[in-house]
C-alpha cells in the first residue's frame, strides 16, 4: 500500500467554484468575528481557481451582497447590469416569434427588477476574484490537484479526502523519476462542492443512500462560446434567451433546452444552448444543435463579423427542490450544484450555490466553535436550508421543470406562466418526473436519423477545432479517468441498440467508433475530455464512470 502524507485542518472544501469559495469566505469571516483560529483548505483540480468553471452567466447578486456587502469596493468584476432582455420562440431555421414581456414567467426576467440589479459575468473571473477574498482572509487554496477518494474513520464518518497520484503511467506503474503519491487532507469535517455530478459526491450519494427519498435528477447539458464581436454589433447588458428550433420532437419525444446569448462587456458575446438530458433520439448531436442553432438570424446578427475565442461544455443538474438529496451525513456536508440547488426556472445557479455553501459554512463553525471534534451528522444544515432563502426560493419553482417534461415548451411554458405570475409558485400541488435521463433513450430503429450540416467555419465549427479553443490539456501517458465498468458493452450493446450515442452526446471528440481488425472498436480520447460529465450521466447502460484525471488535467477556460 503507498505510504500517504498526512495533513489535518479543521475544514476541508473540495471544489473552489462560486459554493466552495463562499463557504471558505463565510468560515474565515466567522472564525475572524469569534477571534477563533480555524484551518481551512480548498482543494481544486483544475490548474488554476477558474480554470474549470463554465457558466452563462447571468447573476443575481443575493448571497454576494451578504457574503462580501462591500463587493464593489473590493472590484468584484461585475461590471455590466442587465438593462433590456428577449425572449424568442425560433419556429424555424429563419422564422421566430418574440415574447412580450407580460407572457413570460417572471422568474425569467432579468432587467427592471426593482432596486435589484442582475449582471452578466465571467463566473470563471468571479471565483478567481472570490478565491483572492479567501486567500486575503487566510484560507489555504490548492490548485492542480484532483480530490481522488473520500477518508473514512473507522466508525464509517468522512474524515477528508485523498489527492490524487501524480506521475502514474498508463498501465497503472509509477513513472521513474516522476511518481508522487497522493496526500491525505483531513478535517474534523469536508465540504463537498464539485459542482455538478461531482466524482466524490456520487459515491456518497450511494454510499449514504443521499437521494432514496428525492426524485429522479435531471440534467441538461451546456455548450457555450465567447465571441469578439465588432463594436456596431455589440450592445452591454442585453440578455436574449430562446427554445424551439433546432431543437425537435413533439410530445413525449420533444428535446426540451434552449439557447441564451448575452453581451458582456469589452466587446464580448456569449451564446450557448442547453439540451436537456432526457432526449430519446440516440441521432441526436447536442453539439451539431449548437453549431446549427448560431446560424438563425436572432443570433447570427450578433455574431457575423466576429471572431470566436473560447468554447466549453458543462452538464447541469436541474432537478429542483423535488430532487435534491439529504445534504448531510457523518463528517461532511454537500453545497451547491454537487446537491443540485439551480433553480432552472431562472436558469441561475451562482447564488443560490453560494448561499448553500455559506449556510454549510456556518454549521460546521457552529459544530467547530462548540468543541465539536468532528465527525458527526450536521443534521442543523437541513433545518438552516429550510429556513433560507434558498428553499423558499426552489420550493416555489418546484414544478417548472416537471411540467416542461410533462406537457412540453408550450403547453408547460403556458402552465409556468399561470403558476409563477399569477399564484406565485403556491399552486397546492407538486408535480413530480421521475423517470430517468439515461432510461429515456429509443433504439435506433425507432428513431429517424438527424442529419447535420457541415460546418461553415464562419458561425460553425467542428468539434476537434473547439477543444482546441479550451485549451484542454491531459497528460497522455496516464490512466485512463474514463472508465468502463464492462468494456463489452460499448459494441455488444449500445452498438447495435443506440448506434454507440456516446459518439454524439459527448461535446468533444472523445468516444469515436473505429475500425480495429476487421471489427468496430470504441476509442477513448480522453485527452480531449472537457470534464463535462455528459457521458457518465447520458449513457443507456450506465457503464461509463467518470473519475478524477491527474490534477491540473482537462480545459483552462479564460474569461468563461
Amino acid at each position: 500500500m503507498t505510504q500517504r502524507e498526512s495533513m489535518a485542518y479543521d475544514v476541508v472544501i473540495v471544489g473552489a467554484g462560486p459554493s466552495g469559495l463562499s463557504a471558505s469566505i463565510r468560515l474565515a469571516q466567522l472564525a475572524q468575528e469569534q477571534g477563533q483560529e480555524l484551518t481551512i483548505c480548498v482543494v481544486e483540480k483544475g490548474s488554476e481557481v477558474g480554470a474549470h468553471i463554465l457558466s452563462g452567466a447571468v447573476i443575481e447578486t443575493r448571497a454576494l451582497d451578504e457574503l462580501l456587502p462591500d463587493w464593489q469596493a473590493l472590484g468584484a468584476p461585475l461590471t455590466t447590469p442587465v438593462i433590456k432582455d428577449e425572449l424568442y420562440l425560433l419556429q424555424d431555421q429563419q422564422k421566430a416569434v418574440q415574447l412580450p414581456g407580460l407572457l413570460i414567467p417572471k422568474t425569467m426576467h432579468n432587467a427592471h427588477l426593482g432596486d435589484k440589479t442582475n449582471y452578466v459575468v465571467s463566473l470563471g473571473n468571479l471565483c478567481r476574484w472570490l478565491g483572492q477574498q479567501a486567500e486575503a482572509l487566510g484560507v489555504e487554496i490548492y490548485p492542480g490537484f484532483s480530490a481522488a477518494e473520500v477518508v473514512f474513520n473507522d466508525d464509517g464518518a468522512v474524515a477528508g479526502v485523498t489527492t490524487g497520484d501524480m506521475g502514474v503511467a498508463a498501465d497503472g506503474q509509477p513513472k521513474e523519476g516522476m511518481y508522487t503519491p497522493g496526500m491525505n487532507l483531513l478535517g474534523k469535517y469536508t465540504i463537498f462542492a464539485e459542482g455538478c455530478r461531482g466524482s466524490l459526491g456520487k459515491q456518497l450519494y450511494q454510499r449514504f443512500e443521499l437521494d432514496k427519498d428525492a426524485d429522479a435528477q435531471h440534467y441538461g447539458i451546456g455548450l457555450k462560446e465567447l465571441w469578439d464581436v465588432p463594436a456596431d454589433k455589440h450592445q452591454p447588458g442585453l440578455v436574449l434567451h430562446g427554445a424551439g428550433w433546432p431543437l425537435t420532437g413533439a410530445g413525449k419525444d420533444a428535446t426540451g433546452g434552449g439557447f441564451f446569448l448575452y453581451h458582456a462587456e469589452n466587446q464580448q458575446v456569449v451564446v450557448g444552448l442547453i439540451v436537456d438530458l432526457n432526449y430519446s433520439n440516440p441521432w441526436l448531436n447536442p453539439y451539431d444543435e449548437f453549431q446549427t442553432l448560431k446560424h438563425h438570424p436572432v443570433l447570427a446578427q450578433y455574431l457575423e463579423g466576429g471572431k470566436r475565442v473560447s468554447y466549453g461544455a458543462r452538464a447541469i443538474a436541474k432537478g429542483g427542490l423535488n430532487a435534491l438529496p439529504k445534504m448531510h451525513f457523518p463528517g461532511g456536508l454537500l453545497s451547491g450544484c454537487n446537491a443540485g440547488t439551480l433553480n432552472a426556472a431562472k436558469i441561475k445557479g451562482t447564488h443560490t450555490a453560494m448561499k448553500t455553501g455559506m449556510l454549510a459554512a456556518e454549521e460546521v463553525f457552529a459544530a467547530i466553535a462548540a468543541g465539536d471534534e468532528g465527525g458527526k451528522d450536521l443534521c442543523g444544515y437541513a433545518l438552516r436550508f429550510e429556513a433560507s432563502w434558498v428553499y423558499e426560493e426552489l420550493h416555489a419553482t418546484r414544478n417548472f421543470g416537471p411540467a416542461l417534461h410533462k406537457f412540453g415548451t408550450l403547453i408547460g411554458g403556458a402552465f409556468n406562466f399561470v403558476d409563477q405570475n399569477i399564484f406565485n409558485g403556491k399552486l397546492p400541488f407538486t408535480l413530480h418526473d421521475n423517470h430517468l435521463d439515461f432510461a429515456q433513450m429509443k433504439p435506433v430503429t425507432e428513431c429517424v436519423k438527424i442529419e447535420y450540416p457541415k460546418p461553415d467555419g464562419v458561425l460553425s465549427f467542428d468539434k476537434l477545432t473547439s477543444v482546441f479553443l479550451s485549451n484542454t490539456f491531459h497528460e497522455e501517458d496516464q490512466p485512463c479517468h474514463l472508465t468502463l465498468k464492462d468494456a463489452s458493452v460499448p459494441m455488444a450493446s449500445n452498438w447495435p441498440k443506440y448506434a454507440e450515442p456516446a459518439q454524439r452526446y459527448c461535446p468533444a471528440g472523445v468516444y469515436e467508433v473505429i475500425e480495429s481488425d476487421g471489427a468496430n472498436k470504441l476509442q477513448i480520447n480522453g485527452q480531449n475530455c472537457l470534464h463535462c460529465k455528459t457521458c457518465d450521466i447520458k449513457d443507456p447502460a450506465q457503464n461509463i464512470n467518470w473519475v478524477t484525471p491527474e490534477g491540473s488535467g482537462g480545459p483552462n477556460y479564460p474569461n468563461m
